[in-house]
């Protein structure tokens, strides 16, 4: 009996897992914690039974995107409520979903294990924050999550748009409208075009992925709407630069004059293996566009930026190697995983050994030394 993906996917919420990988050829896949297995039933899956359980999961606006693209990103649910994304794909020339099960509430950041500071950017009234990192490094939960804190805490008019819808918000203090690719809006740019004659009062930008959404992201920023978007970079100073070179050479100086006005913030992170296997733990870089970090990114110099996220804790600002360092100092993550994802082992070790001294010195520790190995983290 071919099964139905509402069948599989009942599953994957029964066993616990995160994700489902459906192919031609093999069986359904999951990963539980962390590690692939197979999914209990069919040994393995035809073609024609790949292509119908993808077929039923698009619709016409997808089903042209998936024949043009070659991929498509959308979100289903089951009747008991639980939501999926799914990846639509082409793999040697058959077609494949890549399935992830979503989080089906709104976590607070320490549920998360991300830092509280975070919590100051769903207070801003205006501006540009970017959230940064690679594929599953949790960009979307922590947008989902600032957005969630607006949505609790002030009357506004929030505007998401999408590819897909991952979690759903429902109207508390805020009017949330949530807009998806394919689906109710063409392409990203044409959506945050048009959402400037929308009255929206925050704009939330699924993923800028090309010239045109970078530009209308950073008009509607302009404005006064306070935007907050993705990028895929590996820290919080490259997603400058990776903004500023996607525009052509003679618009860069404008560019990076227009981001040290707009620009709040840039959030990158990672995720680690936590040490006890249970999950994972994010480390996280945050710059806070202060004057002086302003004056940076308007004359082009990054490695001084770098310079002042060192010295930038009262800001509330952190390097990767310093949350790196505070998760290996607490035991977390494993040190040597650690070290590997820092950007300078030399000043991981030192940061860590840092850390240390202050956690064997307990709340004695001199404040000056404290601040020192905290450095924001």
């Amino acid at each position: 009996m071919t099964p139905s993906l509402e069948d599989l996917l009942g599953r994957v919420v029964a066993v616990g897992a995160s994700d489902l990988h459906l192919s031609a050829g093999a069986p359904p896949t999951m990963r539980l914690h962390g590690q692939l297995a197979p999914l209990d039933g069919p040994a393995k899956l035809d073609e024609a039974t790949v292509d119908g359980l993808a077929a039923a999961t698009l619709n016409a606006g997808q089903r042209a995107a998936f024949e043009r693209d070659r991929a498509v990103d959308l979100a289903v649910s089951l009747r008991s409520g639980e939501r999926f994304r799914v990846n639509v794909f082409r793999e040697r020339g058959r077609t494949a979903l890549a399935i992830r099960r979503l989080d089906d509430r709104f976590r607070t950041l320490a549920e998360l294990g991300l830092p509280e500071d975070l919590g100051a950017l769903a207070d801003l009234r205006d501006g540009l924050v970017l959230v940064t990192g690679p594929v599953g490094s949790g960009k979307t939960t922590t947008l989902a999550t600032l957005v969630h804190r607006i949505n609790q805490s002030r009357a506004c008019h929030i505007l998401t748009i999408e590819d897909p819808v991952e979690y759903l918000h429902a109207n508390a203090r805020s009017l949330v409208r949530q807009r998806e690719l394919h689906t109710d809006v063409p392409s990203f740019h044409d959506a945050v075009r048009s959402s400037l004659r929308e009255d929206p009062d925050v704009l939330l930008v699924g993923e800028m992925r090309d010239l045109e959404t970078m530009r209308a992201a950073i008009v509607a920023a302009e404005t006064g709407h306070l935007v907050f978007s993705t990028l895929h970079s590996g820290d919080a100073v490259g997603a400058i630069d990776r903004m500023v070179g996607v525009f052509p050479s003679e618009e860069q100086a404008s560019v990076r004059q227009q981001l040290s006005m707009t620009l709040r913030a840039v959030v990158a992170q990672r995720l680690l293996p936590r040490a006890d296997g249970r999950g994972r733990a994010p480390a996280v870089e945050l710059l806070v566009v202060t004057p002086a970090v302003a004056h940076l990114v308007r004359s082009g110099k990054p490695q001084q930026v770098y310079s002042a996220m060192e010295t930038g804790a009262e800001a509330g600002m952190r390097t990767l190697e310093q949350s790196l360092a505070r998760l290996a100092a607490q035991g977390l993550v494993r040190v040597e995983v650690a070290r590997r994802l820092a950007r300078d082992a030399r000043t991981f070790d030192e940061r860590l050994r840092l850390e240390r001294e202050v956690a064997a010195a307990g709340p004695a520790a001199a404040p000056s030394a404290r601040a020192l190995a905290r450095g924001g983290a």
